[in-house]
């Protein structure tokens, strides 16, 4: 622990970063101190909406959240440091990657914001695929804007600009109409070869709908790609005093290229190297291996995405993660109190998913399916969350349990099982972060046994995509001449780092294994729970 002395003057100086990442559930800031330490944090939770079929959120939800994230960080520094912000030597900013931002030519948003959580554009990725042969899942950009297309949706035609909510902000915040590389991977296909748009493939997209006379060129309205460390722009006066509302932020701060939370993820478990991946677990779960090759062909249930600094990746994307798992918890909470009991959140998590690890490797006849909302992976445009046992099912606390943190997991096993059983991927290490990993060691051997691969946490982990981009702000100030991202963490922010991996059970394994056959074959029951309570409720 640095002396609070050094930070303090650290922040006076206006030598501190900051890293501001919108995730689903929570929007958190984080700064750090010239040692890459986070020494303050503020957030802010918001939760999404569904409005006319659509997941979105607002834009005043969006700016009053960033606001209140940074004055809880305001708050913070002074509780801890007696000091206030009115400098910086970088900013970063992150969100959920994907999803539908357009705008028309007086910056106006056409449409509400369409985030990763719809499944609407099953048509538009499917022909889409054909024509790349590649990849193109529902929940990317250029899905929505081609399914807009064949939607007839007026407004297409005005577009001026397409972008992430992490290229929003930071246009916002710096005027500058550019994105990270890893999120415009999310995008649009990226090629590899030369860190932008894969050309081809937007000369194809460009030819499939000239028929149709819009005013613009794809790329006329994307942003402009970087790559990690290049130069994305400095925070105006307009965007200091729409991030401050105090007033004392001052502008002309550096800003790093925006970034989507899977990259972020990456540079906070130190995962942007060849053979490494992560796999982040919250309200969504996915997981990224970086490749040190292409994969013999295109999988509808694999993305390919890139590192921030342009290296392929493949990416196992699922909508579902805890959310119904926390809900679950949340029913426990419930109890108790109604019991009269005092809840300790925290201790009511861990005690719960400690239990877990005492049930029957397969959970013992019970199933669970996750699915607050659709699946791509699985082919569903809707989801219901729905718990099944048979009859003779060993039904007890601990098998319940099991059962949810299996069912978290398991559309992502399908996703890793054919990147693993069937490319034969190899990792060196698979590191975990996220909501689901905070118990120690309960989601880790439960990610272990999904993946049969050890699975490391470091204790920096529950920091997450705040201090990710944090680490991208500093690369872009503090990199040496040719020095490597992967390097650069190495070598300045994870050395020494501390961590715990737990390899794999092989009866965890087995268990799993025996309850995913179970899982597929059982989907049936679940398309049958969306299908029946949309006709009946």
């Amino acid at each position: 622990m640095r002396d609070v002395n050094l930070i303090r003057q650290e922040i006076q100086d206006g030598k501190a970063i900051l890293g501001i990442e919108f995730g689903s559930t929570r929007i958190k800031a984080v700064l750090i101190d010239s040692t890459s330490a986070p020494v303050a944090s503020g957030s802010h939770g918001w939760e999404n909406s569904l409005i006319d079929g659509i997941w979105t959120y607002s834009l005043e939800d969006i700016w009053t959240g960033l606001q209140d994230a940074y004055q809880d960080l305001l708050r913070d520094v002074k509780d801890q440091y007696g000091v206030e912000i009115e400098n910086l030597a970088a900013i970063g900013f992150s969100a959920m990657m994907h999803g539908y931002m357009v705008f028309d030519k007086d910056d106006q948003l056409m449409v509400p914001f369409r985030t990763w959580r719809n499944t609407i554009t099953g048509e538009a990725a499917e022909k889409l695929f054909d024509l790349f042969q590649y990849n193109i899942p529902q929940r990317w950009s250029i899905a929505h804007l081609y399914q807009s297309i064949l939607n007839g949706e007026p407004h297409v035609k005005d577009i001026t600009y397409l972008s992430t909510l992490a290229g929003y902000i930071h246009w916002q915040m710096t005027g500058k109409k550019v994105l990270g590389v890893g999120d415009a991977s999310g995008m649009f296909p990226i090629d590899p070869a030369t860190k932008d748009y894969d050309q081809t493939m937007v000369e194809k997209f460009d030819a499939l709908v000239a028929d149709k006379n819009f005013p613009w060129k794809l790329r006329d309205i994307m942003p402009k790609v970087l790559v990690a460390g290049e130069d994305a722009g400095v925070l105006t006066e307009e965007g200091a005093k729409k991030l401050d509302i105090s007033g004392k932020l001052k502008a002309g701060i550096p800003v790093c290229p925006p970034e989507g939370d899977a990259g972020t993820g990456m540079v906070a478990t130190n995962s942007v190297r060849q053979r490494t991946g992560n796999v982040s677990a919250g309200t969504s779960v996915f997981l990224m291996a970086v490749l040190e090759k292409v994969l013999t062909k295109p999988y509808v249930e694999l993305d390919m995405v890139t590192t921030p600094d342009a290296s392929l990746v493949a990416m196992v994307h699922c909508n579902n993660c805890t959310s119904d798992l926390n809900a679950w918890v949340g029913l426990f909470r419930e109890f108790m109190e109604t019991m009269g009991m005092k809840v300790d959140m925290n201790e009511l998590y861990g005690n719960l998913y400690r239990k877990a690890l005492e049930g029957d490797k397969d959970c013992g006849g019970l199933m669970a399916y996750n699915y607050v909302s659709g699946e791509g992976i699985t082919a569903f445009d809707e989801g219901r969350p729905l718990f099944a046992r048979t009859a003779n099912a060993n039904f007890n606390l601990a098998n319940f349990m099991r059962s949810h943190l299996y069912s978290s997991l398991a559309t992502l096993k399908i996703g890793m099982d054919i990147l693993f059983k069937q490319e034969h991927v190899e990792l060196d290490e698979l590191m975990g972060h996220g909501g689901l990993f905070k118990t120690k060691g309960v989601g880790q051997s439960i990610m272990a046994a999904a993946a049969n691969t050890p699975v490391t946490v470091m204790e920096t982990a529950g920091e997450g995509g705040a201090w990710g981009i944090a680490l991208l702000a500093a690369y872009m100030v503090n990199k040496k001449e040719g020095e490597s991202l992967a390097d650069y963490l190495s070598n300045k922010v994870f050395a020494g780092e501390k961590g715990s991996t737990l390899a794999p059970d092989p009866e965890d394994v087995k268990g799993f294994d025996e309850f995913t056959e179970y899982y597929k074959q059982t989907l049936p029951m679940e398309r049958a729970a969306v299908e029946t309570m949309n006709k009946y409720m």
